[in-house]
């Protein structure tokens, strides 16, 4: 028996279901693993399953799904629970998230593979390569920004690459490169009650006494910072903090909310539903 892993989207509609089971069983399968939600704003249905059959062809399992589903205008995504997400990671100089990834996938609680790490500095080449992985630097100049993207967009492709994972890079991407990768750039973002941007947010919020700090991972769109939320966490500060404590404490939020997120995207766990997501854990 192989394992599949399989998501589904439409509009909501009585008989998905048994189509969908009708389908499985059409594949000699069984089903091991379901989740669904129907969307009562937008009428619209996800569905996350994971099922058995010894079918022993992706296509023809695929090919079976899909004609049982034919009357329900279904996008659907279906892959071998082996066949693992590929992920290019983009970082910069810091260097706490890139490590959490690389901890994760070596002891296999990250279900990637990480073929190239990608940095506009050279400062983490060490740690990369320490791993056993490529790691290419790319700079990033006003004038030099369209060509790095397109080298980025190749390494893409050359790596079948799933998705991206900006593990804080500090460069804003273009809205071309945006479009071309629509929810496949994961971003982990400092979020504050106030929202603090620019530089050293931290010690922004330690000058207005905040008393709760978090991180948000989210996919990137054209709006910068504004894209579909996967996975939010704060946790709790005094008046005691110094903004180093407040920065070591979000160092620790940061990676374990991007960790999560890239773990539930790579398993097929969350499904983009216009600006909102679905996540099943």
């Amino acid at each position: 028996m192989d394992r599949y892993v399989l998501t589904l989207h439409c509009p909501d509609q009585p008989g998905i279901i048994r189509a969908f089971a009708e389908g499985v069983v059409q594949a000699q399968g069984n089903i091991v693993d379901n989740m669904q939600y129907t969307d009562p704003e937008t009428g619209s249905f996800s569905m996350r399953t994971e099922f058995d059959s010894p079918l022993g062809d992706l296509d023809l399992v695929r090919a079976v799904l899909e004609t049982a589903l034919a009357a329900y205008d279904a996008v659907i995504t279906l892959r071998l629970q082996t066949q693992r997400r590929r992920a290019l990671i983009m970082v910069s100089k810091t260097d706490h998230c890139l490590l959490d990834l690389l901890y994760r996938w070596e002891n296999g609680e990250l279900p990637v593979d990480i073929p190239v790490v990608v940095s506009n500095h050279d400062d983490l080449r060490p740690i990369v390569e320490r791993h056993g992985l490529t790691f290419v630097h790319l700079p990033v100049t006003a004038a030099t920004k369209a060509a790095a993207e397109a080298r980025l967009l190749a390494l893409v492709e050359e790596h079948a690459i799933d998705f991206v994972v900006l593990a804080r890079y500090m460069q804003v991407l273009s809205d071309n490169l945006c479009s071309q990768l629509p929810g496949r750039i994961i971003n982990i973002h400092h979020s504050f009650l106030p929202g603090f941007k620019g530089a050293k947010p931290y010690h922004q919020a330690h000058a207005r006494g905040v008393k709760l700090i978090g991180a948000t991972a989210h996919y990137v769109t054209a709006d910068l910072d504004e894209g579909p939320i996967i996975e939010q966490d704060v946790v709790r500060v005094t008046h005691t903090y110094t903004a180093q404590q407040l920065v070591a404490h979000g160092r620790d939020v940061e990676r374990l909310v991007l960790s999560r997120a890239v773990r539930r995207h790579a398993e097929d766990r969350v499904l983009m539903v216009g600006v909102r997501t679905i996540v099943f854990d």
